[in-house]
């Protein structure tokens, strides 16, 4: 079996739990993610406490040559209740359409830092034999400016 790369992660905002929780699953700040993203086309949905974005995007200059001009990624978050304390844990799933890639995580919601904390951890996993550990390591800055946009993004939200 072909090994994965561990991503680890994390946001920080200003608002509370509940707060985050509600940005983070209101479409019009996943649009805003996504054009944050300079995606040149994309979709974003919301169906009760799931999350759905595809982002067609343009490709890095190192895949450009084995993806083609773009690619298309598609992120999938499923929230769980909040608990107690108000943590909720999310279930996410990024996959490039028509490339090996994927990623498998989970979210951590919870109090924290400025007032919430979102953590990821995952795998992120390229599937193609022998270059596969250097198209993750080269993948995974990519994967982690996206998380990135949504800080950019959500500090905005919440300031508004």
């Amino acid at each position: 079996m072909i090994g994965a790369m561990d991503i680890s992660t994390g946001l920080d905002f200003a608002a509370a739990p509940a707060d985050v929780y509600s940005m983070m699953t209101d479409q019009a700040y996943l649009e805003e993610v996504c054009v944050a993203s300079e995606s040149v086309s994309y979709d974003a949905s919301v169906n009760g406490s799931s999350t759905r974005t595809s982002r067609t995007l343009a490709s890095p200059e190192s895949a450009a040559r084995f993806t083609g001009p773009h690619l298309t990624v598609v992120e999938e978050v499923d929230w769980s209740e909040a608990s107690a304390d108000g943590v909720r844990t999310g279930k996410m799933t990024m996959t490039v359409l028509g490339q090996p890639v994927t990623l498998k995580g989970t979210m951590r919601l919870g109090p924290g830092g400025r007032g919430t904390t979102v953590d990821l951890t995952g795998e992120l996993k390229v599937a193609v034999p022998l270059l596969g550990r250097k198209l993750e390591q080269g993948s995974a800055p990519a994967v982690l400016a996206g998380f990135r946009t949504q800080q950019q993004v959500g500090d905005r939200w919440l300031s508004a």
